[in-house]
């Protein structure tokens, strides 16, 4: 287990983050949503965040897409500072979000056609990410005659056409039933060995963190910081019965056990501005 800072001097970080802070409104209104957050992501790495309901999380992604500005701190990719959205960030949202009215191809590549990519460019790209993401023959179906498990997939190769530097995914599958849920998760991992893009993904599940992630960054209770860092050192296929799998999320369980008690308590102590805070 790494740090509280997180910072990993192994090799050079693909995405840094130094000190974040993030307040939302103001005056007696104002909320601390995240203090002092630190860490790194490594290169081709698939890195996963987990925390107490309302700590921050999503937050900490928009961050990441430049959809929100911290109130301090800053963060790089590439050594390049973050100043708002761009295209070598893809996001994957947990609402599917595609357009009803256009065709599995036409969505994929319909944020390439905006970039000014040449249209039959962007046909070429999205036609590739539809084949990688496994629905070949379902390129001109509308999302209306799609499960969500493959309206998911639609969002995944969406992102991935813009060949971004990292990909950010705010629980993507967290509106899916169990069994579809784990299928999309060994999917992912079968996209992510393919395209070995950097991952940063957030979830609230400790099973589905041990089960994807190379290291999962553990958040503390509002206002966040990070508590500590789990190295996920276990090769893939992982199994939930495993007795390393096993281990590993029980250590990761340690770490968040207590920040949830802290949570909930808060909760309950302070309903108002429990139900009043940014989002996680």
């Amino acid at each position: 287990m790494g740090s509280d800072q997180g910072i990993d001097t192994s090799r050079r970080p693909k995405l840094e983050a130094r000190h974040l802070r993030k307040e939302f409104g103001t005056g007696e209104e104002k909320v601390l949503a995240i203090q002092d957050i630190n860490f790194t992501v490594r290169d081709n790495e698939f890195c996963v965040i987990v925390g107490p309901s309302g700590c921050g999380k999503s937050t900490l992604l928009y961050l990441v897409a430049g959809f929100e500005k911290p109130t301090a701190g800053e963060i790089l990719l590439d050594g390049k500072r973050i100043e708002g959205p761009g295209p070598d960030r893809g996001f994957v949202f947990q609402e599917f979000a595609l357009y009803p009215w256009k065709t599995v191809l036409a969505n994929v590549s319909f944020g390439l056609e905006i970039q000014g990519v040449d249209k039959k460019e962007a046909r070429r790209r999205a036609q590739e990410y539809v084949k990688i993401i496994g629905l070949s023959g379902f390129e001109n179906a509308y999302p209306h005659t799609l499960s969500g498990g493959m309206k998911q997939r639609v969002g995944i190769a969406r992102a991935l056409a813009y060949d971004p530097e990292i990909l950010l995914m705010d629980e993507p599958f967290g509106s899916l039933d169990a069994q579809t849920k784990k299928l999309m998760q060994t999917e992912l991992l079968r996209v992510w060995a393919k395209t070995r893009k950097t991952v940063l993904y957030v979830t609230h599940s400790v099973v589905e963190a041990t089960y994807l992630a190379d290291r999962v960054i553990v958040l503390t209770a509002r206002p966040s910081k990070v508590k500590g860092i789990v190295e996920v050192d276990l090769p893939r296929p992982r199994s939930y019965t495993d007795d390393d799998y096993l281990d590993v999320r029980e250590r990761i369980l340690r770490l968040l056990d207590e920040e949830v008690a802290k949570a909930f308590e808060s909760e309950t102590t302070q309903p108002g501005r429990a139900q009043g805070g940014p989002p996680t």
